[in-house]
């Protein structure tokens, strides 16, 4: 369970560390043509997603690395589920079903790390 946990951390961080950072560092309008709900959202929203998910990547593979301060893995876990049902609701909203895949897939592994580094195969710290 370890193993299987630490394979879905990084694979989780390396998805949501280059989402973010895209989302982080692309101008707007270049956002909006790959994604088109950029458009219709705030200046701000696809900054604060980045940072958002940029912050979780981290959060994922950092404090359960170093095993400082390892239950922030969890918690990162739990931010990203958050940010995926978010994700869920606005392409929901806008009709965009054909989209929700990715955010469930998302979301279902970020519940699978939290539940892990919960209950099934907590890191101990140093």
């Amino acid at each position: 369970m370890h193993i299987a946990l630490w394979i879905v951390q990084v694979l989780l961080a390396a998805a949501f560390g280059m989402a973010g950072f895209m989302k982080a560092t692309t101008p707007n309008a270049e956002l909006a043509a790959m994604m088109p709900w950029v458009s219709d959202a705030p200046v701000f929203v696809p900054l604060l997603a980045g940072v958002s998910e940029i912050a979780g990547a981290v959060g994922l593979i950092l404090p359960a690395a170093l095993r400082f301060k390892p239950g922030l893995t969890p918690l990162a876990a739990i931010g990203l589920l958050a940010v995926m049902v978010l994700a869920t609701l606005m392409h929901a909203s806008r009709g965009e079903f054909e989209s929700l895949p990715v955010p469930l897939s998302l979301a279902a592994l970020a519940a699978f790390v939290a539940w892990g580094r919960i209950k099934r195969a907590p890191i101990a710290p140093k």
